[in-house]
């Protein structure tokens, strides 16, 4: 891929205020060799469609630690794909493990726990970019 640098959004989507967990998340892909942009708490699926619009990117991630993921997490993928845009969308946090399948048939490309690895994030990063690339 020679010199092309990943970029990654990162967001807090709803009113979920704990971010402590994606600002270690966005340290590890950028030390990673990814650019990440991140965009705070407190966005709105038109807003995270929008920065992933404007800023070309390859996947974005979403931090979810207030039970809201089956709500949010599917209508962040209903935004992309309104928008037409085929990017992975990425969530962790705090995901029970009966809810992961849900997610997953709902469009998410992959769900990190708590307690998800420096090379566990970046890999499932890098793998769900390389599974859009490769469809």
């Amino acid at each position: 891929m020679g010199d092309y640098q990943q970029r990654v959004i990162l967001a807090k989507l709803g009113l979920d205020g704990h971010d402590r967990g994606i600002k270690v998340v966005a340290r590890i892909l950028r030390d990673a060799g990814m650019e990440v942009i991140y965009l705070g708490l407190r966005q709105t699926a038109a807003s995270i469609v929008a920065a992933a619009e404007e800023e070309d990117a390859d996947a974005i991630g979403l931090s979810m630690h207030n039970a809201g993921h089956l709500t949010l997490g599917p209508k962040m993928a209903s935004a992309l794909s309104a928008a037409g845009m085929d990017i992975p969308l990425i969530i962790g946090g705090i995901v029970p493990d009966e809810d992961v399948e849900e997610l997953m048939s709902a469009g998410i490309a992959a769900v990190l726990g708590p307690g998800a690895s420096a090379e566990e994030v970046v890999a499932t990063v890098q793998n769900a970019i390389s599974a859009r690339d490769e469809a």
